[in-house]
């Protein structure tokens, strides 16, 4: 019942990050001037209209995924460049302002209000929700800024890179492939012994996320500190 519990709690912090991501491209995109996003449904926090099945059931069993692409027309900025770096950036600042404020209410559930309900399934919901919501932004704020085709990272790139040479290409061409493979090798590495020591998406979000992490818990933790004090 514990793992029914868990996975609930993890359908929801998903959908709320995902959610947020998404309405950040198409927020950007428009107010950058492509109406693409906003004309087709999606400049909203209707999580229904960011859902992607497969990509939702990653995010909760692996920790990260991805939701349906936001449909953006670059041609439609009033600066290209300007409007193609802010749209590609935006999701994962969207995703690492979400952490910086759902740490702190993740201390506050812990300290607060699981207490009044110790004992229960709501305590255990409480605790893995609200401990989903600060880690699966924070991952998927990371994951976005790989620089592999389809993902933010490489939109980032494209937006401020004035060159296309093979490495360019060679990641434009192939980034798909590459990330799958290694969330292929992450997914087994728990499974199949061997492929722990090659499972470089594992080290790179592992390593990622506690440098990205750092700030946010060390600056709360020194906050609640003083308060306590």
């Amino acid at each position: 019942m514990e793992y029914v519990v868990y996975l609930l709690a993890s359908f929801l912090a998903v959908m709320v990050v995902i959610t947020f991501h998404e309405f950040a491209h198409a927020y950007a995109a428009y107010k950058c001037g492509d109406p693409t996003a906003k004309f087709s449904g999606r400049m909203t926090l209707n999580p229904l209209k960011h859902f992607d099945p497969l990509g939702i059931c990653m995010f909760a069993f692996v920790g990260f995924g991805w939701a349906k692409p936001v449909p953006v027309n670059p041609y439609n900025f009033r600066k290209y460049r300007s409007g193609a770096l802010w749209t590609s950036a935006a999701g994962v600042i969207m995703n690492y302002l979400m952490a910086f404020l759902f740490y702190p209410l993740f201390i506050l559930v812990v300290w607060y209000v699981c207490p009044l309900v110790a004992g229960t399934y709501l305590e255990l919901f409480l605790y893995y929700l609200f401990n989903c919501l600060f880690a699966y932004s924070l991952s998927f704020c990371v994951f976005n800024l790989l620089p592999l085709y389809p993902l933010d990272g490489f939109r980032i790139v494209d937006a401020t890179n004035t060159t296309r040479g093979p490495i360019y290409r060679f990641l434009r061409q192939n980034g798909y492939y590459i990330l799958l493979g290694l969330m292929l090798v992450n997914i087994l590495a728990d499974r199949i012994w061997f492929l722990g020591y090659i499972d470089i998406l594992g080290y790179a979000m592992n390593f990622a996320v506690d440098i990205f992490g750092r700030p946010i818990s060390l600056l709360w933790d020194w906050i609640f500190g003083f308060i306590i004090k």
